[in-house]
């Protein structure tokens, strides 16, 4: 695994090309030493690993400047290319994972990890160790999983406590030495560039037991170890016959290890039940030491049959010294938690509206709390609402043009719920009434927003006596678990609406 490329751009709106290159690094070799570089094309150490693996689909990297035009044109951060491009906006490009192709001088470059933060776009092009004709699939990639890392890594450390534009300018220009520690020739060793700063500052301190280069320090204190398990539920529904919902959990197993020694050994086990959905389309942490075979190969692409793997998932790894993501994955559960159906119609001046939401009978029903939020785009604002809810109460937010139906923390026995009623709207206002390009005349949805703690979907758990902890010592172990909606959309099912086909993807 490893990066052919890293650069920070500065959004700046106005100026010719968009954006100022801020950070550049290409890992190239000269004379046995590594040098730091804005031209990423001279001779670098994964470049000539790249033209070996990708053969005749080798697209070597571009020069800083190409690089920049063609990357905010894809982004759509060009102040002239802002309009309707078929080669970009049609809806077989629809992009869902930050990864993007490039076109650089008639060919193009794939896969560029790329996202916009703060003012700061971030990218990175992974080195992918195959042909690239045919394009693998992303989840076979795993320095993709890595890039992100990397640019996350630099991010939090770039503002994990800048307040002015001096902070920032000397952060930027600590990078090129971090990155010679935490990510040499290109190969992340750890994310927490704040440990290589450390690293670099207390070099002379010296420890009676060796130092890996990924952990600067170590740890006194009572020994604990805490797992936290979030899985995040997304789901499209239409109410239609000939279009099918979708649903998909995504899940982050985070873990914080206060563990005293150098190189303490962990060994966490993540469990289901006999009714759970098998986790898929893992990816792990790289302080993670090895893993069943059977963990790597489960995926969402697949169709799943009973033979699917159903754990345990053990994950045996060295900690880091801060709280890290030891895992992520997917999982294709039954059923969504909650179904609904959303109708609205236009009658004379008025909005007739019905909703109606069901809690599936397996879900836990003890919500943190529980909302559906209802806006009216592309319309003045709320005059007059005349409603009748079965559960819950109902809050009218006139100039937001919006509803929020407030179902609180459990639904009925019934496990079934309706609101119906009728909306009157005032004179439009363009400046402060809520815009949007999809939502035009009919076509509305009601979006979900709840939290169910101590709660999986998956029924993902990590038993606390499973855990395995090698250091001196007895730790005390705590574990989480909590459900959160994300994406969470019912569309108005009496008039067209953007579809998703297939699982949902990270």
């Amino acid at each position: 695994m490893a990066q052919r490329a890293v650069w920070l751009i500065s959004h700046e709106p106005g100026t010719p090309l968009g954006g100022t290159v801020r950070f550049s690094r290409g890992w190239q070799e000269y004379l046995g030493y590594q040098l730091f570089t804005i031209d990423c094309r001279r001779y670098p150490t994964v470049e000539k690993r790249a033209k070996v693996f990708n053969g005749t689909s080798y697209v070597p990297i571009p020069e800083d400047g190409p690089f920049l035009k063609s990357l905010l044109f894809e982004l759509r951060l060009l102040d002239e290319d802002r309009d309707f491009m078929e080669s970009r906006d049609s809806c077989s490009r629809i992009n869902k994972t930050s990864v993007y192709g490039l076109k650089v001088g008639g060919e193009e470059l794939w896969p560029v990890v790329a996202f916009l933060k703060n003012g700061i776009v971030y990218a990175c092009v992974p080195l992918v160790e195959q042909t690239l004709s045919p394009r693998p699939a992303l989840i076979s990639i795993s320095a993709i999983s890595q890039g992100f890392e990397l640019l996350f890594g630099i991010q939090d450390f770039l503002y994990s406590s800048q307040k002015i534009d001096t902070e920032l300018n000397t952060k930027l220009s600590q990078l090129p030495d971090l990155l010679l520690q935490a990510c040499p020739f290109g190969t992340l060793l750890d994310a927490n560039l704040q440990n290589s700063l450390d690293s670099i500052s207390f070099a002379s301190v010296t420890h009676p037991q060796k130092q890996p280069a990924w952990k600067a320090g170590a740890y006194k204190g009572k020994p604990q170890v805490s797992i936290s398990i979030t899985e995040k539920v997304k789901s499209m529904q239409y109410d239609k016959q000939d279009i099918a919902d979708t649903w998909q959990v995504v899940g982050t197993v985070t873990c914080k290890c206060d563990l005293e020694g150098i190189m303490p050994n962990v060994t966490i086990s993540l469990s289901l039940p006999t009714n759970g959905s098998p986790l898929q389309d893992i990816l792990v942490h790289p302080c993670v030491t090895s893993l069943d075979s059977a963990i790597l190969t489960s995926s969402s692409i697949d169709a799943m049959d009973d033979s699917a793997f159903s754990g345990p998932y053990k994950f045996p790894f060295t900690p880091p010294l801060e709280s890290f993501n030891l895992c992520y994955y997917t999982s294709q559960v039954p059923v969504p938690p909650i179904l609904g159906f959303y109708q609205m119609k236009e009658e004379e001046v008025q909005l007739k509206i019905t909703v109606n939401l069901k809690l599936h009978e397996s879900v836990k029903n003890n919500f943190e709390f529980c909302e559906a939020h209802i806006p009216f785009y592309n319309r003045g604002p709320i005059t007059h609402v005349e409603y009748k809810v079965s559960f819950g109460q109902l809050e009218v937010f006139r100039e937001k043009s919006l509803l929020i139906w407030i179902i609180g923390q459990k639904f009925p026995k019934s496990m079934e719920i309706s609101l119906s009623g009728t909306v009157t709207f005032g004179a439009k206002s363009h400046e402060k009434q809520p815009f949007d390009h999809i939502c035009i005349g009919g076509t509305a949805y009601l979006k979900l927003h709840f939290r169910i703690l101590d709660y999986t979907l998956t029924g993902c758990y990590a038993d606390q006596h499973s855990v395995q902890v090698f250091a001196s010592g007895k730790p005390k172990i705590s574990t989480h678990r909590k459900l959160i909606s994300s994406d969470y959309y019912i569309w108005n099912s009496k008039a067209p609406a953007p579809v998703t086909y297939g699982s949902l993807l990270l």
